[in-house]
């Protein structure tokens, strides 16, 4: 029991960090083409400054409950995938430091640098966060000793580079949807055109990545040996369709959280189709890691349960506050003349 809970909010973790550096990751992708001056520039870096170091949290609380819940799991995983989770270590890594290092010099080659080093950090970690989980769907070449049999050509296969595709442009609508609430006049327009042109792109990749995944996967299998799973695809698919039904009302803020909702369901649709299998060997089906043959002791998984519905409401609501606190519009001549914005 305490092993399918773990399972439940490990998933959980990683939905969060999707939906809140999602839109990070997407706005960053969205850099050379929304922004026109150096004011919208700055308004684009701002509209995640005060929030993106916070996001990142639930990254390592994902990968902290992986060491912590399922010890196997985690030492395995990252072993396999030691290079491509490097390079999107320091992706996020060279991604903190453009934020901070952009306005150090005042010269427009010195920022022009440093928006290069935002916009393909934050490309490359959207693109290698898609490729990872579409090959923790499809399987890795792992033996019954946890050693991988592969390469990082390995990951870029079909199927994998189809899931960084749809992660990108999941994220970059995701972020569009952002920028929208967080700006207003001539930029929240060109967000908003941004967000009806990611929007059948997204909705397209998602198609085409489910026709992929019946083919590529077995996860369909779980979806038709219990029917009631199939309530996740369905809140997907209206989260999706809640975007443009809340735009077309011009509530921006619920479309972004109809995002939100399809964000998590898009998660929920692949790790539960893989429960309570964590990390499927594609080589040798006894090698596979699930959340029983790898977790920790039961004592371990209770005491950790209780710090966790303890300390994870004190996160949401520290969040929540933060994100109150900066929930203002951005104006493009405001931020270029304030010397303390990014």
């Amino acid at each position: 029991m305490l092993e399918t809970i773990w399972f439940v909010l490990w998933a959980l973790l990683w939905a969060m960090y999707f939906i809140l550096d999602g839109f990070d990751l997407g706005i960053g992708s969205l850099l050379p083409f929304a922004a026109r001056s150096e004011g919208e520039r700055r308004v684009m870096f701002n509209a995640t400054g005060p929030f993106w170091d916070g996001n990142e949290v639930w990254l390592i609380s994902a990968g902290g409950v992986t060491f912590a819940a399922f010890p196997k799991t985690y030492a395995v995983m990252f072993s396999a995938l030691y290079v491509p989770l490097l390079l999107l270590l320091f992706a996020l890594i060279l991604r903190a430091v453009s934020y901070e290092f952009r306005n150090k010099i005042d010269h427009p080659a010195w920022r022009s640098l440093w928006d290069w080093v935002h916009f393909l950090t934050n490309f490359v970690a959207a693109v290698l966060l898609g490729v990872a989980f579409a090959n923790l769907f499809r399987g890795i070449p792992i033996d019954a000793n946890g050693v991988f049999h592969g390469n990082l050509l390995s990951f870029l296969n079909f199927y994998g580079l189809m899931g960084g595709l749809f992660f990108l442009v999941m994220f970059a609508l995701h972020g569009a949807l952002w920028l929208c609430f967080k700006t207003k006049g001539e930029m929240q327009e060109r967000a908003l055109s941004f967000v009806y042109l990611l929007w059948p792109a997204t909705a397209i990749c998602l198609v085409g990545f489910l026709w992929l995944t019946a083919f590529y996967t077995d996860l369909f299998k779980a979806y038709f040996s219990n029917p009631v799973l199939f309530i996740i695809p369905v809140i997907a698919l209206v989260g999706l369709a809640g975007i443009l039904f809340m735009l077309l009302r011009k509530q921006i803020l619920l479309a972004w959280a109809s995002s939100c909702v399809f964000i998590i369901a898009v998660t929920f649709f692949g790790v539960m189709g893989m429960f309570p299998r964590m990390l499927i060997s594609s080589i040798d089906p006894a090698a596979t890691l699930t959340a029983f043959n790898s977790a920790s002791s039961e004592l371990t998984l209770t005491i950790m349960l209780a710090v966790a519905l303890v300390m994870v409401p004190i996160v949401l609501v520290y969040q929540f506050w933060a994100y109150r606190l900066f929930s203002h519009k951005l104006d493009p001549e405001q931020v270029a003349s304030d010397s303390h914005s990014y």
